[in-house]
């Protein structure tokens, strides 16, 4: 088994296990919630962390059992956990129409638009794929296609993320790159990645699966203490100044999403 470790530092500090317990039993989080929401869980939420897998191979993929166990590590910490296997829904190809930069949302029915919005109420997304011809698999493609419009209202902005992938011996370096800078584009901060060498096993090792569940750890202490790496942070914010100029010529037909920059700080009247 090869790891690769991205020159991307690690965003993590060190917490004890008990200290972690404690911060995020008090954590209140950032994400939006709608009244309906606040009804429910009164004025505290939980922090979640969703994971998102890309394989076409079901219950059977190696990635999707690696997604699995960062959550896994992020749990043993008190956060709460999704998983979502995109490779069983329906996402359809992007088919440029330009109609998600007019109104904020995509004019196809399928499943993306509920996926998008899954990982906007998280504070953590996880991303795997295996490993295709040294790129991300078809399904993980098409929903990072069908993501320019949250690319450019950074949606995902503040919030932290972990990419990992499986491969039969090449091309993690270049998918945990790929993944990593789209989570950049949506306005994430990234932890570390981990790319697994499997060769022709059919199970992860347990060297993998501790260095998965560290990786959650890892992502819960980002979450908590805020610590990014400058590098990505100087290249967010260029990108973000850059998609100013999109959010201020769609002020009139999108003023929500105006108004959530300007209140972000991101735009300033």
């Amino acid at each position: 088994m090869n790891e690769w470790i991205s020159r991307i530092p690690d965003a993590a500090i060190g917490l004890s296990s008990e200290k972690l317990l404690q911060t995020v039993a008090g954590y209140r989080g950032v994400v939006e919630l709608n009244p309906s929401d606040l009804a429910e869980q009164g004025s505290e939420r939980r922090m979640k962390i969703l994971g998102i897998s890309a394989s076409p191979r079901g219950n059977r993929s190696r990635t999707l059992a690696l997604v699995r166990e960062v959550l896994a590590g992020a749990g043993t910490c008190g956060s709460g956990t999704e998983c979502i296997d995109i490779g069983s829904l329906r996402i359809e190809c992007c088919d440029a129409c330009d109609a998600c930069n007019e109104t904020g949302i995509c004019h196809k029915e399928d499943d993306f638009m509920e996926v998008l919005e899954q990982a906007r109420r998280s504070d953590g997304i996880v991303l795997g794929s295996p490993v295709y011809i040294d790129n991300v698999t078809a399904q993980m493609k098409a929903f990072m296609d069908r993501s320019a419009d949250a690319i450019h209202y950074q949606v995902l902005g503040g919030k932290f993320g972990c990419s990992v992938c499986t491969t039969f011996e090449s091309g993690g370096e270049e998918v945990i790159r790929n993944l990593d800078r789209y989570l950049n584009y949506l306005g994430a901060f990234t932890i570390t990645g981990l790319a697994i060498s499997m060769g022709d096993r059919a199970a992860l090792p347990e060297t993998a699966l501790v260095m998965a569940r560290e990786r959650g750890r890892s992502l819960v202490e980002a979450i908590l203490t805020k610590r990014c790496d400058p590098d990505q942070e100087t290249w967010i914010s260029s990108n973000r100044e850059f998609f100013s100029t999109i959010v201020r010529a769609n002020r009139g037909t999108r003023p929500d999403g105006y108004a959530d920059w300007v209140n972000r700080g991101w735009i300033r009247e």
